[in-house]
């Protein structure tokens, strides 16, 4: 994935978040729907989420140092995982927590009183939701598009599960859930006006926290994987080993091992067969040749570390390392 189609759709939908949270708020203040505020700071809890994925993507291309000789590409993996913590805690629990708050309340009669019902902008909500609804859909656009670039025939659901950048599956998972969440307010606010009940704008509030949180938990699981070190995908290490084999001298590769340290820089480890009678020089040399060949197959080989051996196929390791399968 580019860098650049990445921050694009996270701008895209920073810019529309911050001008939705705006006037959600505005309706909240205007009606106090329970709903609009739990969609402000949903919006505003995105629009966050976004500052950080930037903030990841500046961080990782820093230069590497001393004390990160790798570089700080796993900053956006950190970025991502933030993201999923912010989600979770400022979204969903406290759309949980302000619909709990507001359930409670329906037991006064005097709660209608400085409602939504009880409004002369009653339909400010609705003209808010619609308009926000258009908004979130550009920006489901852009990131749709950007991910249609790169995501060749995988499935949409596939593509979240095996992107090795954070940026277009976390803005696609959001953009999708601000959709859903607009949706289940505008049900709740639609159905407290049409029936009179203001427990239909608490259940619509509910619903936004359900769904806050299950995203969350997506996005923590798959961005987990991704901090822990992810290897790079089947069709990358197929290109590795062709590229290993089809080099002149290397007799048959025993392993190899590949670590994404950031979304375009993968960690290559390998020990590979020569012949026993190669001099020095020329174990260099195959070396050399090796490692040129697999960064022409995959550019986003940036380190890697290729060991000669002399193979033996009766040699049993003690504990044998597991062959990498692309």
């Amino acid at each position: 994935m580019s860098v650049e189609g990445g921050n694009k759709a996270v701008i895209a939908a920073a810019t529309a978040n911050g001008f939705i949270a705006i006037t959600k708020f505005g309706a909240w203040l205007l009606t106090g729907s329970s709903s609009m505020l739990a969609e402000g700071i949903h919006s505003i809890a995105d629009t966050g989420n976004q500052a950080l994925l930037l903030i990841g993507g500046r961080n990782a291309s820093k230069a590497a140092d001393p004390e990160h000789p790798f570089g700080y590409g796993r900053s956006r993996y950190l970025a991502g995982f933030l993201v999923s913590v912010v989600l979770f805690s400022l979204g969903g629990l406290f759309a949980l927590y302000e619909a709990w708050h507001k359930f409670q309340d329906l037991s006064d009669p005097s709660h209608a009183a400085g409602s939504i019902l009880d409004s002369q902008w009653w339909w400010v909500p609705i003209v808010v939701l619609v308009f926000a609804m258009g908004a979130e859909g550009m920006s489901l656009r852009t990131a749709l598009k950007e991910v249609g670039k790169i995501k060749g025939t995988q499935g949409w659901f596939s593509f979240v599960r095996t992107s090795k950048a954070p940026e277009l599956p976390v803005i696609m998972l959001e953009d999708v859930a601000a959709l859903l969440g607009l949706t289940f307010a505008l049900a709740g606010v639609g159905l407290t006006l049409i029936t009179g009940q203001l427990l239909f704008d608490v259940l619509g509030t509910a619903m936004i926290g359900v769904l806050l949180v299950v995203v969350a938990i997506i996005l923590a699981i798959e961005t987990r994987s991704l901090l822990l070190g992810e290897s790079a995908s089947p069709e990358d290490r197929q290109k590795i080993r062709e590229a290993l084999e089809a080099t002149d001298g290397v007799e048959r590769v025993i392993h190899f091992r590949t670590l994404h340290l950031g979304p375009e820089q993968i960690l290559l480890a390998a020990k590979v067969g020569v012949d026993v009678a190669d001099s020095a020089a020329e174990v260099a040399d195959l070396i050399n040749r090796a490692e040129a060949a697999v960064r022409t197959a995959v550019p986003h080989v940036t380190v890697s570390y290729i060991e000669p051996d002399i193979y033996d196929p009766h040699h049993t390791p003690r504990q044998p390392p597991a062959q990498e399968t692309p």
